[in-house]
């Protein structure tokens, strides 16, 4: 028994038998114990010593007694309250059961019944509470009991006391009334008088988080979540839950007004609303508008960065306050690294790392078969050396390095591999055979590493030892750059949504397990010695803003600095590397004469050994639609964007026969597809003004002819295995974003509409036998791949992948899908035989350097034993305009002295 535990149990020995401690609460400690008044278990709540100091005993006690002739079936009653011996404590009935929040927290989602019904039930103690002038002011999954089906609201009234009793001191207690999911937005603004309105809202985020698994609003940090409370409009439940029914919809979204005025006038309105099926809004909640549709083609990919550097900037700019921005001057010395001619030098810059001092630049570079190598570069030696020959399982994959905090080791990823070696070179140690992509050196001989799904980070000591959790990402944000902070306990990372439209810069200090959200709209940022942090934005502008180690926070207005770089043709991280001393490397946006990448076919097995078909065949990158390979795997057929901005459609024999071009027509042929026979090949093209679905025989003899022509816009189609059936994907934003639809060409004379929803579908791929039909939506809020029978899809609905997935494939003999999330390819085993059964997807490996956009740069060979990928490769120096800045730290502690 602990000392405070023992303190407690003598100071209420007269009273009540304390038997263990059951858990903790924002405001209190709670404990079990016997009434020997009255031999029932109670559950004593201990309200925690630094509150109990700035309330004091007789005004908290004179405050919860006035709730306490509150009798309700779904209120927990009050027995006592009182003062022994320092503590403040109030006893309510043990409940033998679970809280909301452990059911939560074991189903994630309720059935809508269900969860309607405790909704009502708790609305209905509400609605009394408030007749009695009692506010709860912290209604929450954990203050919400389920004994034996029946929901119990706890604390009731409590909350009321403690901010009573505190008076105006409650900025003493270090305690905000309320919990930051469920707050009001009164409540998230701290106004002074709250209404029983503020209750109904917080009721309602309850009930949201019932329905779709998740709160209305959530972030990285208390303050993230606070903000979207009182700025953002909660997203439609249907957008994460399609079978919500409209009147509950519609009654959800009245209480998650921001103004109270607008929601209802009591919870018992609310409640009986959740009941009426004819109730409305009088609109239509269009859940369509809540998330842009991912680009639809190459000008389209651009043109959507394009937009998200836009609204990023703009979020950026209300931070920095327009009016006090500052431009810098160059006075700092720029030297232009491609006029240098040294034989090799990096064509990029993210993978890349600069030593703290900045006399060396360790990089990632292409050698003979196109497989990755790390290259180092030291101040005044003209050439760079070879460092380490890639052996690894996938040698498509890009090694991330980094130096350590004294500058004479490297640590890098090796096909997920964290690695190490000594900057003179020499053996290299495996320090951890897990999952990383990307990592960053902290002071005290710890490595933190990301996995490769971009969702956690881990820690790995930097002589060796077992891999650490250390951190998880909310499921919307992935990893995108980490920068230690000196002193080794914190450091800086920034995440962004896979769709690119949101980045944002975070602190993770380590020792706390502390994440706190720095600035809107980074998505790489560094820590440099004159105390600054210099970041890049998703549309590649820098910025620099003076930063204090002591608080870890940003202590001034950001500005503007150097010019714009380049961002990564898959990464979208900035070309962009800044050491510790101010040494600076980039390369500009607009810098290069010529393509960054180009496309190269690989093959890769199912662990992920790797060989090139035709190592001397290059093409400029293959731009969105993909690529297919030929029922025989003896032909690849893919399109590629020209200098004038069109895209064709080219067909390659394999291994190392020259390519042939397939289409001359309009601007954009794209998404080829082969027949079931490879005789013919189906693509999407605008050369009817539209984008329509045409066949042309593979060999280019006769004429394309239009086999789907309809009013929607069309982006993707395929044939049945048997032929019988063509299958197509809509594109429109105005008619489901994106629906799957299928017709018997000779048969129908009508569209059947396979999967046709408010969300966005992607991928259609019909099985082996004809019997199933794979696809890639994101009907529950990110992108999962799903299965149902074709063409009866309504006889079943099977999710295959459990933590996203894009662009499905079958393997031929119908057993296995496969497909990928994020950067990993993913594979599920399938039963098909008489229904439809999965098992749990496992990784095969990784793919960091494939485009992740729903096309498919891969295929599935016909023995089902390889995959063919396109693969950008480095087209070396000439292309790029490499700088190097040094006495960058002078520059900034001029301009943005403190």
């Amino acid at each position: 028994m602990t000392e405070i535990t023992s303190k407690l149990s003598t100071a209420l020995a007269d009273r009540y038998k304390i038997e263990r401690h059951l858990g903790e609460g924002g405001m209190a400690t709670v404990y079990l114990a016997e009434d020997l008044k009255h031999k029932r278990k109670v559950a004593v709540k201990v309200l925690r010593p630094e509150l109990a100091a700035v309330l004091g005993a007789e005004r908290f006690v004179q405050e919860i007694t006035t709730t306490a002739n509150l009798q309700h079936p779904h209120i927990l009653p009050l027995f006592d309250s009182g003062e022994a011996d320092s503590f403040l404590y109030y006893v309510m009935p043990f409940i033998d059961g679970e809280t909301l929040r452990d059911k939560l927290n074991r189903e994630t989602q309720l059935g809508i019944e269900e969860a309607v019904k405790i909704t009502t039930e708790v609305a209905d103690a509400l609605d009394y509470a408030h007749r009695h002038n009692v506010i709860h002011r912290d209604i929450k999954p954990e203050n919400i009991l389920l004994h034996d089906g029946r929901p119990v609201v706890a604390d009731f009234g409590i909350a009321l006391a403690v901010s009573a009793a505190a008076g105006g001191r409650m900025t003493e207690t270090g305690l905000s009334l309320g919990t930051p999911h469920y707050m009001s937005p009164e409540q998230a603004t701290a106004e002074k008088d709250i209404t029983h309105r503020s209750d109904i809202f917080s009721l309602g985020s309850v009930l949201y988080e019932m329905l779709a698994g998740e709160p209305p609003h959530i972030g990285g940090s208390a303050q993230a979540i606070i903000m979207k409370i009182v700025t953002e409009p909660a997203d439609p439940v249907t957008k994460l839950r399609k079978s919500v029914p409209p009147h509950v919809t519609a009654a959800l979204a009245k209480s998650l007004e921001k103004l109270g005025a607008d929601r209802f006038e009591t919870a018992a309105k609310f409640a009986e609303a959740l009941g009426n099926t004819g109730f409305s809004l009088g609109v239509t909640i269009d859940a369509s508008v809540a998330k842009s549709s991912p680009p639809r083609s190459w000008v389209g990919a651009i043109a959507a960065t394009a937009v998200a550097g836009a609204v990023v900037g703009a979020l950026l700019w209300s931070v920095v306050r327009p009016g006090n921005e500052r431009q810098l001057t160059t006075t700092y010395t720029r030297i232009l690294l491609s006029r240098f001619g040294a034989e090799r030098m990096p064509g990029f810059v993210d993978g890349a790392a600069l030593s703290p001092d900045g006399s060396a630049v360790v990089f990632p570079d292409s050698g003979e078969g196109g497989e990755w190598q790390l290259w180092l570069k030291e101040q005044g030696e003209r050439q760079p050396i070879r460092l380490e020959q890639r052996t690894g399982r996938n040698t498509a994959i890009l090694p991330y390095a980094r130096f350590s905090p004294d500058g004479q080791s490297i640590a890098f990823i090796d096909d997920g591999r964290l690695k190490r070696m000594a900057r003179s070179g020499g053996t290299v140690v495996t320090l951890s055979d897990s999952a990383l992509y990307d990592a960053t050196w902290l002071d005290n001989e710890t490595i933190v590493a990301t996995g490769f799904d971009g969702a956690r980070a881990y820690r790995v000591p930097a002589r060796g030892g077992p891999t650490e959790f250390l951190y998880e990402n909310p499921s919307d944000r992935y990893f995108n750059h980490l920068s230690a902070l000196p002193g080794g306990d914190a450091l800086l990372f920034t995440t962004q949504t896979q769709d690119l439209q949101s980045a944002q810069l975070n602190i993770f200090d380590i020792t706390s397990g502390e994440v706190r959200e720095l600035l809107v709209g980074p998505n790489a940022a560094w820590y440099v010695a004159s105390g600054h942090i210099v970041y890049a934005t998703i549309a590649g502008d820098v910025f620099a803003a003076p930063f204090d180690l002591a608080s870890r926070a940003i202590t001034g207005d950001a500005v503007p600095v150097l010019e714009p770089v380049r961002l990564g043709t898959n990464t979208f991280r900035p070309d962009l590397e800044v050491a510790l001393n101010g040494t600076v490397l980039y390369v500009p946006r607009g810098g290069s004469d010529g393509p960054v990448f180009e496309s190269r076919f690989v093959w890769t097995d199912w662990m992920g050994a790797t060989s090139e078909p035709d190592t001397t065949w290059r093409v400029s990158y293959i731009a969105t639609g993909g690529m297919s390979l030929s029922p025989d795997g003896q032909r690849v057929a893919y399109n590629l964007l020209d200098e004038s901005g069109r895209i064709d459609i080219y067909v390659k024999p394999l291994p190392d026969r020259a390519a042939s071009r397939l289409t001359f027509e309009g601007t954009q042929n794209i998404r080829p597809e082969w027949s079931p026979r490879g005789d013919s090949l189906m693509f999407v093209s605008n050369r009817l003004g539209s984008q329509d679905l045409w066949v042309q025989r593979a060999d280019g003899s006769g004429g394309a002819r239009v086999v789907v022509d309809r009013e929607r816009p069309i982006w993707e189609g395929l044939w049945s295995p048997d032929g019988q059936w063509i299958i197509y994907r809509t594109g429109d934003e105005a008619a489901g974003r994106g629906d799957i639809l299928g017709f018997r060409p000779g048969s129908d004379t009508a569209d059947t509409e396979l999967v046709a929803t408010e969300y966005e579908e992607t991928s259609p791929r019909i099985s082996p036998d004809g019997k199933w039909l794979a696809y890639a939506s994101d009907s529950s809020g990110r992108k999962n791949v799903y299965v149902q029978p074709f063409p009866n899809v309504d006889e079943g609905l099977w999710q295959v992948s459990n933590g996203g997935g894009t662009e499905p494939l079958w393997t031929l003999n119908g057993r296995a899908l496969v497909y990928r999330s994020g950067t990993r390819v993913m594979v599920a085993d399938v039963n098909t035989a008489s229904t439809f059964s999965v098992g749990a997807p496992r990784m095969l490996f990784s793919t960091t350097a494939v485009a992740n956009d729903d096309n498919h740069y891969y295929a599935v060979s016909p023995d089902g034993q390889r995959f063919l990928f396109a693969l950008p490769v480095t087209s070396g120096l000439a292309s790029v305009d490499l700088v190097l800045v040094h006495n960058f730290l002078a520059e900034l502690d001029a301009t943005l002295r403190r």
